[in-house]
């Protein structure tokens, strides 16, 4: 998976009741609000990683959905913050050395 939350640390970061926030979004959005077709399963936060968890915020999508959301949040991430290209310099060609 791309880059997204880190396991533990996305868990540290929901609030306590969190179970029972799920459980209402999941019941205000039984069918999926992003393919309208297939049930919930998800609660999806609709700005990404963020910590904001009003109802307001979150919405109830189906396991597809969330995946290539998540993915695509993730790949966006990655080109904001490409990672540094090669640092040192080329080797130089070995029957070169010492001439």
């Amino acid at each position: 998976m791309s880059g997204g939350w880190k396991g533990s640390d996305r868990k540290a970061r929901l609030p306590s009741g969190w179970a029972k926030i799920r459980a209402r979004i999941l019941a205000r959005d039984p069918i999926c609000k992003l393919c309208g077709v297939r049930p919930s399963r998800f609660c999806d936060h609709i700005q990404a990683k963020t910590d904001d968890h009003s109802e307001a915020a979150l919405q109830g999508v189906c396991g597809p959905c969330h995946d290539q959301k998540s993915s695509r949040e993730g790949n966006d991430a990655q080109r904001a913050n490409p990672r540094p290209g090669r640092k040192r310099p080329p080797e130089q060609h070995p029957g070169l050395r010492g001439a």
